[in-house]
């Protein structure tokens, strides 16, 4: 399934589904999803819950990634799904791992064997911007869809530090930090900050925004 570069466009009408499910396999994403979920009004479920398979992502972009998921899920449970595909984006490694960084960490995502790859792969460089990416994909049950997206400027640190969050989070030092005299990682932030200032809470804000907006 791809976009083709157009995106359809759907009334702006608060979100009025009963029952929403976040499609994910990852814990640790679920766990900050449905957090960020706490003030829409409905029941919320997870692909682990309803026991439904990982899709295949075979996309290009985030977008059509969030999009693959999200509609595949819609399909199969009959409900409003809410899909995230984000990533990492490496200045010096040519915007990678980018749409694989979930494969980068092999079949078990095991994001430390990802992790020892980047820092292999940037021992000669001097770059160390980077950028974390969140796509969500709203999809109604009756499969109109809406994405929304958000981007968090940073620098690769190595080697990693902190056991807090998941995925690349040791590795990555976002712009924005809980204090001026320190340069934290993800990985070091306590997640109540962290879920207030990241890539996904940037793409939450704008869907909250949409769907509690009649204008």
């Amino acid at each position: 399934m791809t976009l083709n570069g157009n995106l359809p466009k759907i009334n702006k009408l608060k979100f009025r589904e009963k029952k929403l499910v976040v499609a994910t396999h990852n814990n640790g994403k679920l766990n900050e999803i449905k957090d960020l979920l706490k003030d829409i009004n409905c029941k919320v479920y997870s692909s682990i819950e309803l026991n439904l398979p990982v899709p295949k992502e075979n996309g290009s972009t985030f977008e059509e990634n969030a999009l693959i998921k999200s509609s595949q899920t819609t399909e199969l449970s009959g409900y409003a799904s809410l899909s995230d595909d984000s990533g990492l984006m490496i200045d010096a490694l040519g915007g990678a791992p980018g749409i694989y960084s979930a494969d980068w960490a092999g079949n078990a995502r095991d994001f430390n064997k990802a992790i020892k790859k980047i820092d292999y792969l940037m021992r000669y460089k001097k770059d160390f911007n980077a950028k974390m990416v969140c796509v969500l994909c709203l999809t109604w049950s009756d499969r109109k869809f809406k994405l929304f997206k958000g981007e968090m400027k940073g620098k690769i640190q190595l080697p990693p530090r902190g056991e807090k969050g998941f995925g690349y989070d040791p590795v990555f030092i976002p712009s924005i930090q809980p204090f001026s005299n320190k340069l934290l990682t993800y990985g070091e932030i306590e997640p109540e900050f962290k879920n207030s200032n990241s890539h996904r809470n940037f793409a939450f804000n704008k869907l909250l925004d949409f769907i509690t907006n009649d204008s």
